[in-house]
């Protein structure tokens, strides 16, 4: 058995997939610990693994900025010097104290935990596997610049308009958090970095990303291996059916909305939109807030329900359509079942999921933080009724089902 430590951003939609991991590697005999931030304390432990605590100043929140985080690619630039580049330092501090603390054999850490990077310039260190929890940002393949939502080039007028993007993208939007990045590493490793900041995963020895590989790019000759095991297991949360459960049998296609955990602050950007688009369809609307009160989505119509949150590996499986603003986990999750999409959202890396939903055939990208009701409604209608949406959702659920899971990142921990 190996002694592993996880690392994750103290944020939901970061541990969830991580603690899915620890718990399943607990249950396959590791020894496991979690590196995460003292709110998340009571979580780590009900998965049966050891917390280990994350420092407040090695994090902070996009809403504790004293600026707001724009959209669009520039907001990318904003929250990676912001959010992730400059907590760098205290992070591999707490990493170093994790190591010191206890023989590790494997550092398993999802994409935007920046701490784990540093660990890569040294030649006695842990085995190093990234978590991809988010759209893979390394370049290759004719791809356009992370955040922008492009898909990949498909002839030469479009592989040079997407080179002409990241020139002007790496000089201008990510110049500042490349050379923020730049800095820190000489200073915590006495190493220069010889990479991009989108290219440290192919530093890693190992990327699992959390998808089926019909929902990634191709790029061929990465130099390192990336395994694609689909999304993990939910962890259950014993939440209690909700009173309209029985409405989920009345024969009605199920749509199914969501803001998520994080980019819900405002639910006048697709919550409210697609209650008002779809109240004239013959479909049950079911909307969970992610953790806001009920309240604030104030009137419902007759044909909707909505929740704080959904015990979503039973629910899952009993809906026909998923509006979303891009949540990279929950996405992966309906497909896992077959659901097709419809996708609206351009903040954090929300573009980037939309533009591969769109990509695969599996769904809808809106390319827009707030869709008119009108748009929504017939996006809505289209994944409904055309089949070919269905078909391409069914080629991903085939593609997790046979993806490793859990036993992908078991066999990779082995091999330490």
């Amino acid at each position: 058995m190996a002694s592993v430590l996880l690392t994750s951003l103290p944020a939901q939609g970061h541990l969830g997939p991580v603690l899915a991991v620890a718990a399943g590697l607990a249950e396959r005999g590791h020894r496991v610990r979690v590196l995460t931030g003292a709110g998340f304390r009571g979580q780590v432990e009900a998965a049966g693994v050891r917390f280990v605590e994350l420092p407040p100043e090695a994090f902070v929140h996009p809403e504790d900025l004293d600026r707001p985080i724009p959209g669009g690619p520039r907001g990318v630039g904003v929250a990676l010097e912001h959010v992730f580049v400059r907590r760098t330092g205290p992070q591999f501090a707490a990493v170093q104290r994790a190591l010191a603390a206890e023989p590790t054999d494997v550092v398993v850490t999802e994409l935007l935990f920046m701490g784990a990077y540093p660990l890569l310039a040294s030649t006695q260190r842990p085995r190093v596997v990234l978590l991809g929890i988010s759209p893979l940002p390394v370049r290759g393949g004719g791809t356009a610049p992370y955040g922008l939502g492009l898909t990949p080039a498909r002839g030469p007028l479009t592989r040079a308009r997407n080179a002409l993007l990241s020139a002007v993208v790496d000089r201008v939007l990510f110049a500042r958090p490349e050379r923020v990045l730049a800095q820190e590493f000489q200073r915590l490793t006495g190493t220069s970095l010889d990479v991009s900041l989108f290219d440290l995963p192919l530093r890693t020895d190992a990327v699992v990303q959390l998808c089926p590989p019909g929902l990634e790019y191709p790029r061929p000759g990465l130099g390192v291996p990336i395994h694609f095991a689909g999304p993990l297991p939910v962890l259950p949360r014993g939440l209690p059916e909700p009173p309209w459960w029985a409405d989920l049998d009345a024969g009605r296609p199920v749509v199914h909305v969501t803001q998520g955990t994080v980019a819900n602050t405002d639910l006048r950007r697709l919550v409210l939109p697609a209650l008002r688009a779809l109240a004239d369809r013959p479909v049950l609307v079911v909307v969970s807030t992610g953790g806001r009160p009920v309240e604030d989505v104030g009137p419902v119509p007759a044909n909707a329900r909505v929740s704080t949150f959904l015990d979503y590996a039973r629910f899952l499986p009993r809906i026909d359509a998923l509006v979303t603003n891009g949540g990279y986990g929950t996405v992966n999750l309906a497909l896992a079942h077959g659901v097709p999409l419809v996708v609206s959202g351009r903040t954090e890396d929300k573009a980037e999921v939309g533009a591969r939903v769109a990509w695969s055939g599996a769904g809808i990208d809106l390319r827009t933080d707030r869709p008119p009701p009108q748009r929504l409604s017939d996006a809505v209608g289209r994944v409904l009724t055309e089949p070919g949406f269905a078909r391409a959702a069914g080629r991903l659920r085939a593609q997790i089902e046979t993806a490793g899971g859990l036993d992908t990142v078991d066999r990779l921990v082995r091999q330490s």
